[in-house]
């Protein structure tokens, strides 16, 4: 549905889902996230792009080996890489609460080079990082190689995919004024 008063799309007004969008409804609603905001409310003007996005989402999230420190950490650079707002200040909060150091997010934010600690997070920042500012939006072989070697390849797997996921996010929440 549009929006008159921004002239884009809306998510679809509950009281007139489709019965597929109802049933997609609800299974967001059951999920980790336990609500249906931001991309997903929009995702549900396509319900089979909302049920298999809600899908792919929550194993990305809630479920791979990276932990909620490390997936709120890239999903944060993400979000400021491409100046998702809605994505940002959902996540900012989980990351802190995840156990991120508060002035990393910070620095983040402010596009400032943080300080890291914990090699983990480092490699972590590093390779979404440098996937989104390379000029050939791709990481260097040192980037590569550190980050392999300090999470390891099923981890590296996933945080490609977590911050494809995220860019998915953030260019619908952009697309669409969110």
């Amino acid at each position: 549905m549009m929006n008159p008063d921004k002239l884009r799309l809306s998510p679809p007004d509950p009281a007139q889902y489709t019965p597929r969008q109802k049933e997609v409804h609800d299974v967001i609603l059951a999920s980790p996230r336990g609500r249906v905001v931001g991309p997903l409310a929009l995702w549900l003007n396509r319900p089979e792009l909302a049920n298999a996005a809600t899908a792919l989402g929550t194993y990305l999230r809630y479920e791979n080996s990276l932990g909620p420190r490390l997936s709120e950490l890239a999903i944060i650079t993400t979000a400021r890489c491409w100046d998702a707002e809605f994505e940002w200040f959902a996540h900012k909060p989980l990351a802190i609460k995840a156990g991120l150091d508060p002035a990393v997010a910070e620095a983040i934010r402010d596009r400032r080079d943080p300080a890291f600690t914990d090699a983990e997070e480092e490699a972590v920042y590093r390779f979404a990082h440098e996937a989104f500012t390379s000029p050939r939006k791709q990481v260097s072989d040192a980037t590569y190689r550190r980050t392999l070697e300090v999470l390891g390849q099923d981890r590296l797997v996933e945080l490609v995919a977590l911050i494809g996921y995220y860019s998915f996010v953030s260019v619908t929440l952009n697309s669409f004024n969110v």
